[in-house]
């Protein structure tokens, strides 16, 4: 026999500068992560097509810097996510207010940082191809370009929605009064 996992008493218990930092860091790892896992897959095909075709390297590098700004774009929102977070003491803590800025900021950061992982996988594939086809047919190299700006979009739409979904919560704040149920 054990006992019954109460999701309710979870999501109560648990801190709302938990769910905020805990936000903050899968919206920056995850952008890292794909911006890195980009970077990673551009750029063995950067440097197998360069063998080939040395005059592409240089010019194929845009791919690698779609990778970067997935990364800077996690950052970003990071920072400003954590620019809500205030210091509030223990016992005035656990208020509505503050319980839904730490689950917007929660999900806002999961948002952004899966949108961006997505955005790196896809940017380093459309970057690889860029520099394969680049490679084999230099005439082929903007056409792809085109692809991969838009795949590239995905991590700012992920950015724009990150923010929408904060937006409308505010700071941490104490709470006027503590009521005995809430501890």
């Amino acid at each position: 026999s054990g006992e019954a996992f109460n999701v309710g008493r979870f999501l109560e218990e648990t801190s709302p500068y938990a769910w905020a930092g805990t936000g903050i860091g899968l919206c920056i790892g995850l952008s890292v992560l794909g911006a890195g896992w980009g970077i990673l897959v551009t750029g063995s095909s950067i440097l197998g097509g360069g063998v080939r075709s040395p005059r592409i390297t240089t010019k194929n590098l845009i791919s690698i810097i779609f990778c970067e700004v997935v990364a800077i774009y996690g950052v970003i929102i990071g920072i400003v996510y954590s620019a809500k977070l205030q210091h509030v003491p223990e016992n005035l803590l656990y208020t509505p207010h503050n319980y839904y800025t730490g689950y917007a900021i929660f999900w806002g950061g999961i948002t952004v940082g899966i949108c961006n992982l997505l955005c790196g996988i896809a940017v380093g594939i459309t970057g690889s191809t860029a520099a394969i086809a680049d490679a084999a047919d230099p005439n082929l190299f903007v056409k792809i370009l085109i692809v991969e700006v838009f795949g590239s979009i995905m991590g700012l739409f992920g950015l724009i929605v990150g923010l929408l979904m904060v937006g409308a919560a505010g700071d941490f704040t104490a709470a006027a009064s503590v009521s005995p149920h809430v501890l």
